[in-house]
């Protein structure tokens, strides 16, 4: 719970930043919550990409749902075709796959991100 609240503090000192130059990368909190799956939550972030931004690759405790709210993000699952999305698709992210997404459009690209994963965890895990 520790490192999602973190994680939390770390989004809303974010969210009143817009994606751009300066701060390319923007993760908004949206909701988080216990589920009924014990030791798991399920959290909301909203990610705003500026124009050619890449958020490198990373994994989750858990499962990603990501949804394209506008623009064009390419996905790139370890070991799967990249996958390219354009507005209102989305895509699932299995528990502890490799991934990165970037930004290939001109304008700010968001995407709603719903994590269901393991409480107590980080929830963001840089891959080298």
């Amino acid at each position: 719970m520790r490192h999602l609240a973190a994680l939390v503090l770390i989004m809303t000192a974010a969210a009143s930043l817009p994606a751009s130059a300066d701060q390319p990368l923007k993760r908004t909190d949206l909701v988080q919550g216990d589920i009924d799956i014990p030791g798991h939550e399920a959290a909301q972030v909203r990610v705003d990409f500026a124009p050619g931004v890449l958020a490198p690759k990373h994994t989750h405790p858990g499962e990603e749902i990501a949804y394209v709210l506008k623009g064009t993000i390419v996905y790139e699952l370890e070991g799967r075709d990249p996958v390219t999305l354009t507005e209102g698709q989305s895509l699932f992210i299995p528990s502890g796959v490799p991934h990165s997404a970037r930004n290939i459009g001109k304008d700010t690209a968001s995407e709603l991100a719903t994590y269901i994963v393991r409480k107590g965890e980080t929830v963001f895990v840089p891959v080298k």
